[in-house]
């Protein structure tokens, strides 16, 4: 008989390299890997030799960087979806993706199994593990931190060096990091002491400090329709192309750098540092587009809208009918979220130079301190006595019952 297939979601890192040896140890079953890039900018090619080696049947090398960002990344833009203020969600949105394709090739594989190199106290298994419950729950799900003797990345990394296995990680340098197209996320080693300054020098790797960026300003423009950008500095750019030259520029002048502490899903507090240049500027520039194009008691509506779906893609939530929902209202509201943004960058710093766009709401005949024909200023006495109106009831409604505050 033919043993059962695992499929793995492997990306050649610490815990991904020794979690195919480990499967071949405990498991009698076919290990089949899948290494998805979603933008990373790293040469995934050499995992096809590391993971044959490391005891794969097979590996899969998927290019999800497009899908990446233009069914989870812009969604999120439009949303305006920010986690606890601050975090830009990039590594919570691309776990989505990555369990979609594992759940599609362990269907067409025959596999009855998904494992992960997630821990378990993180929130990559939540995300990874949903998505999987979504599109497939008939399958098994294998996350081997939650089950082997392995207690720390110390000890991971003993694994593989007893077993020969190549890792990107030493003792020394022990930080956990996550990277794509969107962000680059660092965890561990001075960060585990939110008493610590980051040591900024030897940890960052696409962005300078602001007080390295440049003396003189850098002016960018950016066109979007409906929400989704096209253009920057008037040239056409496809999805990767566009956030690719934004990173660039973003680094280069200290954008995204954000130090946080953050309350993971599964109840614990985890500080990080994350690097998102590109994503940065197009969250700013797409809140100013909204500024001058959607209508007062929308875009407050929005602001509760946007951090609930935070909340479900830090959750994990992807494929869920509420997100699904809550896509549908904010698709509803970029239908004239058109225009061109101007930006200033400056050590760090996103400043607004200009925003134009056909559908402003904006209008300066009415909101002029100069002399206009079009705005009664008379109308606002009757306006303030009815908007006071409730006020008026309880103040009254004191004064009879000598009711003092």
């Amino acid at each position: 008989m033919s043993k059962e297939k695992i499929v793995l979601a492997y990306s050649g890192g610490l815990d991904t390299s020794i979690i195919i040896p480990w499967l071949k140890e405990n498991y009698d079953a076919e290990v089949i890997a899948m290494a998805a890039d979603v933008g990373q900018g790293e040469e995934l090619e050499p995992l096809n030799e590391k993971a044959i080696k490391s005891g794969a049947s097979k590996i899969y090398i998927e290019d999800l960087t497009e899908e990446f960002i233009t069914d989870y990344i812009f969604p999120t833009i439009k949303a305006g979806a920010v986690y606890e203020g601050k975090y830009l969600l990039g590594t919570s949105f691309a776990r989505p993706i990555i369990a979609k394709r594992l759940v599609e090739i362990a269907e067409k594989e025959g596999a009855t199994a998904i494992a992960h190199g997630s821990t378990g106290k993180g929130n990559d298994q939540v995300r990874f593990e949903l998505t999987v419950k979504a599109l497939a729950p008939q399958l098994k799900i294998i996350a081997p931190w939650r089950i082997w003797d392995i207690r720390s990345r110390e000890d991971a990394i003993d694994y593989a060096n007893e077993r020969n296995i190549p890792i990107p990680v030493s003792k020394s340098s022990n930080y956990s990091r996550d990277k794509n197209i969107w962000h680059l996320s660092h965890e561990g080693s001075e960060l585990e002491n939110p008493a610590n300054e980051p040591i900024y020098d030897r940890l960052l790797q696409l962005s300078v400090t602001p007080e390295n960026a440049p003396d003189t300003p850098t002016y960018i423009d950016i066109d979007f329709e409906k929400g989704i950008p096209v253009k920057v500095n008037g040239q056409k750019m496809g999805p990767v192309e566009l956030l690719t030259y934004l990173n660039k520029v973003g680094g280069e002048n200290g954008i995204g750098i954000i130090d946080i502490v953050e309350n993971r899903l599964v109840g614990m507090k985890s500080r990080g540092v994350y690097e998102t240049p590109g994503g940065t500027i197009l969250y700013a520039a797409h809140q100013e587009l909204e500024n001058l194009t959607i209508d007062r008691d929308t875009a407050h509506y929005k602001t509760l809208v946007s951090q609930r779906f935070a909340e479900l893609v830090y959750y994990g939530q992807w494929f869920t009918p509420l997100r699904e929902a809550l896509s549908a209202f904010v698709d509803s509201t970029q239908k004239y979220v058109t225009g061109n943004v101007k930006l200033k960058l400056y050590k760090g710093n996103i400043i607004p130079a200009g925003t134009t766009s056909p559908y402003s709401l904006f209008s300066e005949e009415l909101c002029t301190f100069g002399e206009d024909n079009v705005y009664n200023q008379k109308d606002a006495e009757g306006f303030i006595n009815l908007f006071g109106l409730p006020l008026t009831v309880q103040a009254n409604m004191k004064k009879l019952n000598d009711i003092k505050d």
